[in-house]
């Protein structure tokens, strides 16, 4: 007999495939409204950024649509065949896996950036202080920012995953969460998070530089994930 391999399933798509389960059985109705994300967390026994997560799963799938400050409407009529997401990891530990690694890569551009690559991440910041939308320009100077310091690490290997780790920001889930959860004017915060990390760097003092990349990230982190309200 040949037994099935047991899955391990992130908790999120736990959580989706519950909610969703529940919409087919007619326990929350076409055209309804969910509960509130603190009611799912009470009754499902975990985080509220958790089931944030799981809800961007079940929109980018067709089950339902989220109205940012009016809640979570059950689509009417039901997806005949809900689509499947061409991505499976966590939002939550691709920031988090960012705040490690980004962290490490400033502390190094501190140590071993040029003073040339240090005037262009000056440039950087510069320009991108300029941009205080969220909008394309503004995810353009960020993406430059963020791989140069990669670059200035002098390691190859880091600067391509940082590029990998940066690409992933590109799943539909990431673009949905910060469509319903970043501020437009988030950019300003943002960019004096970007002139404090370039001051570091400039300034060769690898662990202002490495504390400061963590604290912009815990940023995002929190503003994305922000469940006190």
């Amino acid at each position: 007999m040949t037994l099935p391999a047991i899955k391990t399933e992130r908790l999120y798509r736990q959580i989706s495939s519950l909610i969703s389960a529940a919409i087919t059985r007619g326990e929350f109705a076409p055209g309804a409204l969910l509960p509130p994300e603190r009611e799912l967390a009470r009754q499902l026994n975990v985080s509220r950024s958790s089931v944030r997560e799981a809800l961007i799963a079940l929109e980018v799938t067709g089950w339902v649509e989220i109205r940012s400050g009016n809640g979570v409407l059950v689509v009417d009529p039901l997806p005949g065949q809900p689509a499947e997401p061409t991505d499976t990891f966590s939002l939550r530990d691709l920031i988090k896996a960012r705040q490690a690694f980004e962290a490490m890569n400033a502390e190094l551009a501190a140590r071993y950036g040029s003073a040339e690559q240090r005037r262009e991440l000056l440039a950087i910041a510069h320009q991108l202080a300029q941009q205080t939308v969220n909008d394309d320009a503004f995810l353009d100077h960020d993406k430059r920012f963020h791989l140069l310091i990669g670059e200035m690490t002098g390691n190859e290997v880091l600067r391509e995953m940082t590029e990998q780790l940066w690409n992933m920001r590109k799943s539909q889930r990431f673009v949905r969460l910060e469509s319903h959860f970043a501020d437009r004017d988030f950019p300003q915060a943002l960019n004096h998070d970007h002139q404090m990390i370039a001051n570091a760097i400039v300034q060769q003092n690898p662990q202002l530089a490495r504390d400061s990349m963590a604290l912009h990230l815990q940023r995002v982190y929190d503003h994305l994930f922000d469940t006190s309200a």
